[in-house]
């Protein structure tokens, strides 16, 4: 595997970076606390994940794609790095006549409702559009997450369309709404 390259984003409140298999405690340590809280929004994660061994193997592989280009996996940081407090992941990427993404976060419940979010969000688009020069960034959610709702068109997303049982999250097939980003560099 080639050594993806380094990421550092400061925000005012948080440090922004693709953890290293070495820091999978920082991980397992916010799935298990917040895994009530993020539960009803995720796809159900076998028992083996409240291992560490689980969360080495998952930096392992997040980092693997990421050196291939297909993903860029954020995690938040607090600034002494000793808490993960939100994920932003960029999945999915394709270049090409698509040039296209898939945008995925999580807020730790102790972090919610502060705009950590929108913070981390704000950095990590802008970080992306300006790195990779994508086109397009698509973020789907629930219909009953009005939390999510709300931070994409804070964020800028615009409503594309509505899908039918769309991913399997929290063990059933739910339907999710559409929107998307276009950097704002290729307006025309």
């Amino acid at each position: 595997m080639a050594k993806p390259i380094p990421v550092e984003i400061r925000t005012k409140r948080t440090l922004i970076r693709v953890l290293a298999p070495e820091q999978a405690i920082l991980r397992q340590r916010y799935f298990i606390e917040n895994q009530r809280h993020l539960s009803p929004w995720e796809p159900r994660k076998p028992p083996q994940a409240m291992n560490l061994g689980f969360w080495t193997q998952f930096l392992l592989n997040t980092n693997q794609q990421y050196a291939e280009g297909s993903l860029l996996p954020l995690t938040a940081l607090t600034p002494d790095e000793s808490q993960v407090i939100a994920t932003c992941n960029f999945s999915n990427i394709v270049y090409g006549v698509f040039q296209a993404c898939h945008l995925g976060y999580s807020v730790a419940a102790s972090h919610q409702g502060k705009g950590i979010m929108y913070e981390v969000a704000t950095a990590a688009i802008e970080y992306l559009f300006e790195r990779y020069q994508l086109h397009r960034i698509m973020a789907n959610y629930i219909p009953t997450n009005q939390r999510s709702a709300v931070l994409l068109k804070r964020l800028g997303f615009v409503k594309e369309g509505y899908a039918k049982s769309y991913l399997k999250i929290n063990g059933r097939w739910q339907d999710h709404v559409l929107t998307s980003l276009i950097n704002p560099a290729h307006k025309s």
